[in-house]
């Protein structure tokens, strides 16, 4: 009886050591899974960012600075050479160089008085001459000038005259040219795409130095 109460109590033992046994492996178990799938899902966020990073390289890569074309109108140059043409000023107006308009018309200002006032002095010779062929003596020169001194007198200031005129002709000229070429000049090509560059290189064979002009040209 004493040994059947024995091996009970020595199954009964075994049995709770077993049970105990299965409980830690399964514990055991049951952490080496939470702990590979957290280092799933590390690895995977890991996956994650290093692509994100990736990918901002290369947007950043990929990325190129944007330069931004300009309008150029051909028609602007002569727009501007007829506007000065029909009224002096107008085409640097148009040009929105307005502090050339009153260089403009002082430059051709002085041409037309100097022209006005030489050809008004040159009458009043010529009609104090005509009196004196005429036999009238009652001119504003008498006494003062003689017949061949109103004659030089008259070539004189005709010469002027025509000097004059030709001197104003040629600002008016002068002021169509230059609002057409400022129209141009307002129209160049000055982005990054375009540039030159002078440049010095040393020829160590002949110990002199090259002095080069760079043109680079960007599609």
């Amino acid at each position: 009886m004493q040994s059947k109460f024995l091996i009970s109590t020595l199954l009964s033992f075994f049995f709770c050591l077993n049970s105990l046994a299965q409980e830690k492996s399964k514990e055991e178990t049951a952490a080496t899974i939470k702990t590979a799938d957290t280092l799933v899902v590390d690895s995977s966020e890991i996956v994650v960012a290093t692509v994100d990073t990736i990918n901002a390289t290369d947007s950043l890569a990929l990325k190129e600075p944007v330069i931004e074309s300009r309008f150029i109108d051909p028609l602007a140059p002569a727009r501007a050479a007829f506007y000065s043409a029909i009224l002096p000023g107008l085409g640097q107006a148009y040009n929105k160089k307005y502090w050339k308009i009153p260089i403009v018309y002082a430059a051709i200002g002085t041409g037309v008085y100097f022209y006005i006032d030489n050809n008004n002095a040159y009458n009043r010779y010529r009609d104090a001459y005509k009196r004196r062929l005429a036999g009238f003596t009652d001119d504003e020169y008498y006494g003062r000038v003689s017949d061949d001194g109103l004659i030089n007198a008259q070539e004189q200031l005709r010469s002027n005259k025509e000097l004059s005129l030709l001197i104003t002709i040629g600002l008016y000229v002068l002021n169509i040219v230059d609002a057409n070429v400022d129209a141009h000049l307002l129209q160049f090509n000055i982005d990054d795409n375009l540039s030159l560059a002078p440049q010095f290189n040393y020829n160590e064979i002949q110990g002199t130095t090259n002095l080069e002009l760079s043109l680079n040209f960007k599609f």
